[in-house]
């Protein structure tokens, strides 16, 4: 009687058994299946493409639903107003506005918006906004990272653009030779008198918000602080 139960056990363990792994199976095919689907969907709606509207500023462009916006990965143009704005801004436009553009590696910025690699036909538009100098490379991590780096290393050599146009060590004006100078990582604004340990190094980038003061009253007005290094 034991022998004939534990038969039954047997019996019963692996017909779970087979049942278990036949189940198993058809999740994992029915997986794959839609895998495929959304794949295949995913390209369809890529290489149909989606149209351009207009630009709102150098990197970012509205599409011709005229509510969706998509900024550039890797890029970083000036705000509206600042040294350059305008040439990034006509640039994107030039590129892209009234054209079919095809959004590759969508990911959220840190408010939620949409950015992505952005192309026209087979170009690269974040490559040749960085390439042209008026927008500055932002890191990020996609295959077509080393390409656009290189891009913004050619520019900055050439001194194309905001590298040529945005930024001077030297004061444009000899009577105003304050540097006011920015900490991005943590917004913090400081000037350098002539004599500061950092005047001969620090760089202007009237791009990005940098400016040039002819007084430290001028300086203090817009925000900045005298830096610890100056004595």
């Amino acid at each position: 009687m034991f022998q004939q139960e534990r038969y039954t056990n047997e019996w019963v363990t692996t017909i779970s058994r087979r049942l278990v792994a036949i189940l198993l199976g058809v999740l994992l095919a029915g997986s794959m299946v839609l895998n495929a689907y959304f794949v295949s969907r995913e390209k369809v709606i890529e290489d149909q493409g989606s149209m351009v509207a207009g630009t709102i500023d150098g990197d970012t462009l509205v599409l011709s639903d005229n509510k969706t916006r998509v900024r550039l990965r890797y890029v970083d143009a000036p705000e509206s107003g600042l040294c350059g704005s305008q040439e990034a801004n006509d640039l994107l436009a030039k590129l892209t506005v009234g054209k079919k553009v095809r959004l590759n590696g969508v990911i959220p910025d840190q408010y939620g918006r949409g950015m992505a690699l952005i192309y026209v036909g087979s170009t690269l538009v974040n490559k040749e906004m960085v390439a042209t100098g008026w927008v500055r490379y932002h890191a990020d991590e996609t295959a077509e990272k080393e390409e656009i780096k290189k891009a913004n290393e050619i520019a900055r050599e050439k001194k194309s653009g905001v590298y040529g146009k945005c930024e001077s060590i030297t004061p444009p004006n000899p009577k105003c030779v304050i540097k006011g100078n920015i900490d991005f990582p943590i917004n913090k604004y400081t000037y350098h008198l002539p004599g500061c340990t950092q005047y001969e190094t620090a760089i202007v980038q009237e791009d990005r918000g940098e400016r040039w003061f002819c007084s430290e009253a001028e300086a203090k007005k817009a925000g900045f602080v005298k830096a610890k290094t100056c004595r």
